[in-house]
């Protein structure tokens, strides 16, 4: 009986999409010719079949005098799959003629469901095709609506490792001219694995009517996995961090629509376990089935913190922070350490015995010269896993408006005026709140590969300009000030550098207490905590209209080329070109005088 129902079922369903593709057909069916030439189009909304020959060049403009928006969706589009986007194509403008904005082009190479939207209440679209003779047709779908409301449940951001959702009213119909979007985001290093649960749409072979379209990646233009309708409970799997699932729907024939559900899938492989190092947090990594061969599960892990839990999915993932989750922390001859240690509790086979082994995993970052050395190792009574990996701190540096260093300068390049303060902070980015930032040298260079000149604005945590002024230390954060000026003889942008130290508040003797040092000791000149920030560039602002946009792409030549002024380079070089412009007139005068003396007039002999 089961079968039968779910036959009859899918006879229906296939009854109703043949009828509405048969009205369709009927109401909707345009021949598109050159004669034609298109036509104006007034519904509220309306579906076209479009079959094309060679040689087409038509258009359409959509128009009614409501103050709402169009959206048109080409569902199914067959074009010639060897022809060139420049010479067959679908073009979409905003407006009502092609004279208005470009909203996209369609071609045979497109790798999506193409939508658009127009700003107002006119939208024209226009099919050009080349001269091959096939078979083509081309399914439009289109309506007008109200860009100020929306259908509950109806798209949305999902950044959960896991979670799930539905079509709007699920399990009741889905509403009818339903366009939403869901965009679904995990953490880095993950895929998604999206599971539909139940698939129950409109029937057709091309899902022209209703419709799922799944993307590989953020957006509707990633690339398109699959665009699926009708019945089903089919599984994709993203390559990257992001998949973006879209649910269209026509005005006729709703169904219960979907229910969907994903879980993150660590895209290594790791065979055992996993470790990394950040400014932030250790990543430990541990394969499930590593876990199972010693008898343990997600369940029977813990850190010094128990509170601290992990996430769970093809692996199992401690994001530990380091200064949360009883992680413990050591300074010691010039060296940052951060340990955690993950517990496997076991479960007592009685009260007295147990029969599964003693583990334990100990995760240990060492921070070291501009870079991070992560260590970790598991001890079963003694080792049996060593692992070392190589990081880096994570600083930044920005310029700011004032000493309040609120908001920070997003222009690039920046133009300031001659001895115009400048304000410049780096900042070191961790959760370890006991680290501070020394500014140990901060230089300035006209190009960005700080080739020579170099100009010393900071050295040894000392100021090597007498406008320069470094602020007191502040935590995550190195600051000074210095009034702007130009390399002479130079271009005129202004490139910075600061090499920084990372120290532990708490070590009084650390470089970063002692502040400014003529003459670096020798116990501190293998110091191991630093790291690099480059900023620029900024220009004078009287170089703005010289530079052109140019300036954006950082050409060294080219900016030398248009801001070098008229020097004595340029003055010689004129001379020498205005002598041989003489020289070369006396020549050719020359030689005219001589032809004329050669060739004189003389009288003819009479026989």
């Amino acid at each position: 009986m089961e079968v039968a129902g779910r036959l009859i079922v899918s006879a229906l369903l296939i009854a109703s999409s043949l009828a509405e593709l048969n009205s369709t057909e009927a109401q909707g069916r345009s021949t598109c010719t050159a004669s034609l030439g298109g036509a104006n189009l007034a519904e509220t909304h309306k579906a076209l079949i479009l079959k094309l020959n060679a040689d087409e060049n038509c258009t359409w403009t959509i128009e009614r005098p409501e103050n709402k928006s169009i959206r048109i969706i080409f569902s199914h589009v067959q074009l010639d799959p060897d022809g060139m986007c420049e010479s067959e194509n679908i073009q979409v403008f905003d407006g009502n003629s092609t004279n208005g904005p470009l909203l996209g082009k369609i071609c045979s190479k497109n790798d999506f469901v193409p939508v658009f939207e127009s700003s107002y209440n006119t939208l024209t679209f226009q099919i050009l095709t080349d001269s091959t003779r096939i078979q083509r047709s081309v399914f439009i779908f289109y309506y007008f609506f109200s860009s100020g409301t929306s259908i509950p449940n109806c798209g949305g951001y999902l950044d959960a490792m896991e979670g799930s959702f539905t079509s709007p009213n699920y399990p009741k119909p889905h509403p009818e001219l339903a366009y939403c979007v869901w965009h679904i985001h995990v953490e880095k290093g993950y895929k998604i694995k999206l599971s539909f649960k139940e698939i129950f749409l409109e029937v057709d072979q091309h899902c022209r009517f209703d419709f799922i379209a799944v993307y590989d990646g953020s957006s509707t233009n990633s690339g398109l996995i699959e665009q699926v309708c009708g019945r089903g409970t089919p599984t994709f799997e993203s390559s990257s961090d992001s998949l973006t699932v879209v649910l269209s729907t026509d005005y006729a024939n709703s169904y219960r629509g979907f229910s969907a559900s994903y879980t993150s899938i660590y895209a290594e492989n790791v065979n055992t376990t996993s470790l990394t190092c950040a400014s932030d947090k250790m990543r430990v990594i541990i394969n499930k089935f590593y876990l199972e061969s010693f008898g343990y599960n997600e369940n029977n892990l813990q850190l010094n913190d128990p509170t601290c839990r992990p996430k769970v999915s093809n692996v199992v993932e401690f994001a530990i922070p380091l200064d949360e989750c009883g992680t413990i922390k050591r300074v010691e001859d010039h060296s940052i350490t951060y340990t955690n240690i993950i517990t496997f509790t076991a479960s007592p086979t009685s009260a007295v015995i147990t029969r599964q082994k003693h583990l334990q995993i100990v995760v240990k970052c060492e921070m070291e010269h501009n870079s991070t050395v992560e260590m970790m190792y598991i001890t079963e009574d003694d080792v049996i896993q060593n692992q070392i990996a190589l990081g880096k701190y994570n600083t930044s540096m920005a310029l700011f408006e004032s000493d309040l260093f609120e908001n920070p300068i997003l222009e690039s390049p920046y133009y300031v005026d001659l001895n115009q303060t400048l304000f410049v902070q780096v900042s070191l980015h961790t959760s370890d709140p006991n680290l501070v930032v020394f500014l140990d040298t901060c230089r300035a260079s006209p190009t960005y590969d700080f080739a020579s000149p170099i100009y010393d604005l900071i050295k040894s945590g000392c100021s090597r300009d007498e406008t320069c002024k470094v602020y007191p230390l502040l935590r995550h954060y190195g600051r000074f000030q210095f009034s702007a000026f130009k390399f002479l003889r130079s271009l005129s942008s202004v490139y910075l550098q600061c090499k920084v130290l990372i120290c532990d508040s708490s070590d009084h003797q650390s470089r970063c207490s002692q502040g400014c040092v003529s003459r670096r000791k020798r116990d501190t000149s293998s110091y191991k905590w630093k790291a690099d920030s480059i900023l620029g560039p900024i220009r004078l602002k009287r170089d703005r209209s010289s530079s052109g946009n140019s300036e954006l792409l950082h050409q060294t030549h080219a900016d030398k080329t248009q801001s070098q002024p008229f020097d004595r380079l340029h003055l010689f070089s004129f001379v020498v070109l205005a002598l041989n412009a003489v020289i070369v007139a006396t020549i050719a005068a020359k030689r005219f005088v001589n032809q004329r003396t050669e060739y004189k007039y003389q009288r003819l002999q009479i026989d």
